[in-house]
Formats: C-alpha cells, sequence, structure tokens
C-alpha cells in the first residue's frame, strides 16, 4: 500500500493514471500529452509500474500501459475503512429505523381497533 500511496502523490502519475482510466495508451501517447521530457514520463510509469498501478505489455516496438485494478486493491480497502462511519453511527441509524417500524405498526394497530 505504501508504494501505490507514493505513487498516487505526484500530480503527473495521478494525470497518467487519469489518462489510462479508459483507455490503454501507448508510452508514447502519454507522453505527447505532457509537457515534460519524454525520460521523466517514462520514470513516472516506472513508478506505477513498480507499485502495481499499471500494467505494460509490449505489443511489437510499442509499449502499451493500462491500470491494473489489483493495484488499487489494499489501498482502496484502507480509504473505506478510515471513511466508514463509526459503528455507533450504524447502531444509531439501526434504531431509527426500529422506532420508525415500532410507530407504524402502533399506527396500524390503532387503525384496526377504530
Amino acid at each position: 500500500m505504501d508504494l501505490a500511496a507514493s505513487a498516487i502523490a505526484d500530480p503527473v502519475r495521478r494525470d497518467i493514471l487519469a489518462l489510462l482510466q479508459h483507455q490503454r495508451l501507448s508510452a508514447g501517447e502519454i507522453a505527447a500529452r505532457f509537457a515534460i521530457s519524454r525520460p521523466a514520463v517514462s520514470r513516472h510509469l516506472r513508478v506505477l509500474r513498480e507499485s502495481g498501478l499499471v500494467r505494460d505489455e509490449l505489443l511489437g516496438r510499442q509499449r502499451f500501459y493500462a491500470l491494473d485494478p489489483q493495484g488499487f486493491a489494499e489501498l482502496a480497502a484502507w480509504l473505506a475503512q478510515l471513511l466508514a462511519p463509526p459503528a455507533w453511527q450504524q447502531r444509531l441509524d439501526a434504531l431509527e429505523t426500529e422506532v420508525h417500524r415500532t410507530r407504524r405498526d402502533a399506527s396500524a394497530g390503532e387503525e384496526h381497533t377504530a
């Protein structure tokens, strides 16, 4: 998880991930979208690959990059845990649901006796 978190700390790498969100791109296509040198883009791609966030495939003379969803799994799980409502909030929600159900059942019972 530390490698993934470190990799996404850089804004250029986050932009590269956004580019790869919907399509596989060659290294040249990625580099063409940035105002930095190709070797710099190549270093960013290497960091993303080594962190497990992207995978690459060599086809002929071109190297294509795509997101690797498994690389995000541990980081996503940690973030979900961090952002989950506290257990007491879930218990209060359950209590609120039960109070509404009890009131509804009581109202329905009064209508049948009237």
